[in-house]
């Protein structure tokens, strides 16, 4: 693929994410028809159990934690649904996407109709700034398609721009341990080997920001590379907890501390990873729970 090729890709990303930089509130429609679908998937294919609502701060925040599952993060999708749940629908929770999901017809569209914003500091800045919660999963695609292996590990990808995105917005941090997702399929290999490879043929690597791409084994294929979801999730218990707030120095200057913003963001990590742990030790077989 040449750099005229990859250029053009680029800007048609940036056009589409760009349209919708400003979040939107979620369509109440499409959320009151989608809810009974989604009341019966995490009630009973998922068995969703959330804990620790009592700690979420009644101001606004901005919402941290990891997602798994391959291409299909359902402990994401399951978070902002019991959220928006729990509140009745009068505090939103803006879940965060990668600017090429938002870019893709169709799916683009669907999220952000239910709220979801572009995973960059413009739209994250702006929901908090109108007094709306904001998730984000620092770990992004390294997390999402670690190895089945590492499914209990807290995989953040010493991403610190949440911690600085927290100062600026003057917001506490919530942090989010959650496990089960990662038991919706089987990652056998992250696959960065296959992600190099590619690059070296299409050089799109950097342009559409995947560092993996796993192979997985999961329903109905027992084998795949999952570039584009290539599974339907297995009925995994999983398992959430909001955990204690996390305050954060308010002055902007804090921002550019690079050893004030790393012990925030080892703080974090390390509340998830021990909230994790709590989690994973209560799971007696994998996918069953």
């Amino acid at each position: 693929m040449g750099e005229q090729d990859r250029n053009l890709i680029e800007r048609l990303i940036a056009w589409r994410v760009g349209a919708a930089m400003e979040p939107t509130p979620p369509n109440e429609t499409l959320l009151r028809v989608q809810q009974p679908f989604y009341d019966l998937l995490t009630r009973y294919w998922f068995r969703l159990e959330v804990d620790g609502w009592e700690r979420v701060p009644d101001e606004t925040c901005l919402v941290v934690g990891v997602h798994s599952g391959g291409a299909l993060t359902m402990d994401a999708w399951t978070l902002v649904n019991a959220w928006h749940t729990h509140f009745g629908g009068e505090r939103v929770l803006h879940g965060t996407a990668h600017d090429v999901l938002m870019a893709a017809p169709g799916l683009g569209d669907y999220f952000r109709a239910v709220g979801v914003v572009a995973a960059n500091r413009t739209s994250v800045t702006a929901a908090l700034a109108g007094g709306e919660d904001v998730v984000v999963w620092p770990g992004g695609e390294v997390d999402a398609m670690r190895s089945w292996r590492k499914r209990d590990v807290a995989t953040l990808g010493g991403r610190t721009g949440f911690v600085k995105q927290a100062i600026r917005s003057g917001v506490p941090i919530l942090p989010v341990a959650t496990v089960g997702g990662h038991d919706t399929v089987f990652v056998l290999s992250e696959g960065k080997w296959l992600a190099n490879a590619l690059d070296r043929l299409t050089g799109l690597k950097s342009t559409l920001r995947g560092a993996n791409l796993p192979i997985i084994s999961g329903f109905p294929f027992p084998l795949a590379v999952e570039i584009l979801p290539a599974h339907v999730p297995l009925p995994a218990k999983i398992r959430t907890e909001l955990l204690e707030p996390v305050e954060v120095d308010d002055d902007p200057d804090r921002a550019d501390d690079a050893v004030y913003v790393r012990s925030v963001y080892d703080r974090v990590q390390a509340d998830i990873q021990a909230g994790m742990d709590r989690l994973a030790a209560r799971r007696a077989v994998p996918v069953l729970g």
